[in-house]
C-alpha cells in the first residue's frame, strides 16, 4: 500500500519527526510512503501568499508559526538523508503548491530550482479566498454562489493541470468539505477533469483527510468523481492527508482497492 500524502507542517525538521511518520506506516503495513509540505511552510514561496492578505483573517493567518519558518532547502537536506539510510519502506519527498494562475510564472521559475520525487498541485482559495478554513464562510460560501464556487474552483483546476508543474492533483473533490454542492451534474467537468489529467501525465489523489480530518461523510472522493477518473484510466494514488504521525494510512485500507483495482 502506498499513502501519497503526508505533512510535517506541525513538528520541526528533523529525522527523529520524519522516523515518526516512517515507523507508523510500518507499522500499519505500507511499503510506500510521499512525505512533503505546504508551500506555505517555506520562505521562498512567500510571494504566492501575497493575494490572500487583501483580507485581515487571512492574513493573520498567513502570520502563524507554521507559515514561512523554514527553508525548502533544509527540507530537501533532510529528506535526502533519510533516503540515504536503511527505512525498510520506500520513502519519497515532495511538495504541496498552493497553486493561483496569477502565480504560474513564479511557481514554473521557483520549481526548476529544487529536485523533489513529486509535486503536488492543489487548490486552496478561489481567486484569493480561502475555501477551507472555519472563515471561509464569511469571506467565501455566504458571499458567493455555490454554483459559481464550483465553477470556478474547477476553472482553476484546469488550470493547474495544463501548467504541466506537477505530477499529482491533490483532494481534487475537497470543495465539499463543508457540505455546499452544485446544483447541476458535475459529470462533464469530472469527464473533462480526467482527460485532462490523462494528457498532462498526472496522478489523482484518493484522499482521506475529508472524512476523518473535517468529519465528511465521503471516505476520500466522491463516488461519481472516482468512477469516472477510473473509467477513463486516470493514474491514482491513495492519500491520508496526514498532518500528525498517528494520521498516517487513516481508512486508506477501506479505500485501496476501489482506488487502484
Amino acid at each position: 500500500m502506498i499513502d501519497g500524502h503526508m505533512h510535517l507542517e506541525f513538528g520541526e525538521l528533523s529525522k527523529a519527526y520524519v522516523y515518526e511518520f516512517i515507523n507508523e506506516a510500518k507499522r500499519k503495513g505500507f511499503d510506500t510512503i510521499q512525505i512533503l509540505d505546504h508551500t506555505h511552510r517555506f520562505v521562498e514561496f512567500k510571494p504566492i501568499y501575497e493575494n490572500l492578505r487583501v483580507h485581515e483573517i487571512q492574513d493573520t493567518w498567513l502570520q502563524g508559526k507554521t507559515k514561512f519558518c523554514d527553508s525548502v532547502f533544509d527540507f530537501i537536506n533532510l529528506m535526502k538523508e533519510i533516503q540515504q539510510e536503511e527505512t525498510e519502506i520506500e520513502v519519497r519527498y515532495g511538495l504541496e503548491v498552493c497553486y493561483a494562475p496569477e502565480y504560474e510564472d513564479f511557481l514554473r521559475e521557483e520549481l526548476a530550482k529544487y529536485d523533489f520525487d513529486f509535486i503536488v498541485g492543489a487548490i486552496h482559495s478561489i481567486d484569493g479566498v480561502l475555501y477551507d478554513m472555519s472563515f471561509s464562510k464569511e469571506l467565501l460560501w455566504d458571499v458567493y454562489e455555490v454554483n459559481d464556487i464550483y465553477k470556478r474552483y474547477y476553472q482553476l483546476v484546469m488550470q493547474l493541470i495544463e501548467s504541466d508543474l506537477f505530477t499529482q492533483l491533490a483532494h481534487p473533490d475537497q470543495l465539499k468539505l463543508f457540505n455546499h454542492y452544485p446544483t447541476y451534474d458535475l459529470q462533464e467537468t469530472y469527464d473533462a477533469l480526467a482527460i485532462a489529467l490523462n494528457k498532462h501525465h498526472m496522478k489523482a489523489e484518493n484522499n482521506t483527510g475529508i472524512h476523518y480530518r473535517y468529519h465528511h461523510e465521503d471516505i476520500g472522493d466522491n463516488e461519481q468523481l472516482l468512477e469516472t477518473l477510473k473509467k477513463h484510466g486516470v493514474k491514482m494514488i491513495t492519500a491520508s492527508d496526514a498532518h500528525k504521525p498517528s494520521d498516517v494510512g487513516t481508512d486508506i485500507d477501506i479505500i485501496e482497492r476501489k482506488t487502484m483495482n
